[in-house]
């Protein structure tokens, strides 16, 4: 069943004891997909700093974080970061994750729908890539909803909250295929 009652909030937004939460209650859920997050989460001190860095890094262009909110409740169930933007070929990576109970719902799909929207509009990325694990399945098909298309998997490049190297899967998105999808 969809879930339509969400809306997207940019890092001014939101506040540390909110993004505090989400990440303690999905802790288990993405310790292994989203090791720094979660080491940078572990206390509401650290969080705030992590939030306080994210802010910077959004001034340097380096770097935009979304955070999916509730309507009905206020609370946040979901986080979305632009990352490794290279503006010399105009490349950056998509991250995203949906709270445990949020998942299935078609939250997470159409928020990085709005979030690729604005790499390519408001950015003016030309290529937008998106690496999963291998048995990250729902990340899969997340990416493959949105027009993303398989380009490849590189070996041991990533390491998980493990400590363990994994390959990922690494889809590709070009702005051309996406304005030929939007039409």
């Amino acid at each position: 069943m969809k879930f339509t009652n969400w809306k997207l909030d940019k890092i001014e937004d939101i506040l540390a004891e909110d993004f505090f939460w989400l990440i303690d209650r999905n802790r288990n859920h993405i310790g292994k997909t989203f090791p720094v997050t979660v080491t940078n989460c572990l206390d509401l001190e650290k969080t705030t700093e992590f939030i306080a860095n994210n802010i910077q890094i959004e001034k340097q262009r380096t770097g935009y974080y979304f955070y999916i909110r509730n309507l009905e409740t206020n609370n946040l169930i979901g986080y979305i970061c632009i990352k490794k933007i290279d503006f010399n070929i105009s490349k950056c990576e998509l991250a995203y994750f949906v709270d445990k109970d949020f998942e299935g719902k078609g939250i997470i799909s159409k928020a990085v729908s709005d979030v690729i929207a604005i790499c390519f509009k408001e950015l003016s990325m030309n290529k937008i890539f998106i690496c999963t694990s291998k048995i990250n399945f729902g990340s899969q098909q997340i990416a493959l909803k949105n027009g993303f298309i398989q380009e490849g998997i590189l070996r041991e490049e990533f390491k998980n909250g493990e400590g363990i190297l994994e390959d990922i899967i690494y889809f590709g998105l070009l702005k051309s295929d996406y304005i030929k999808n939007e039409k």
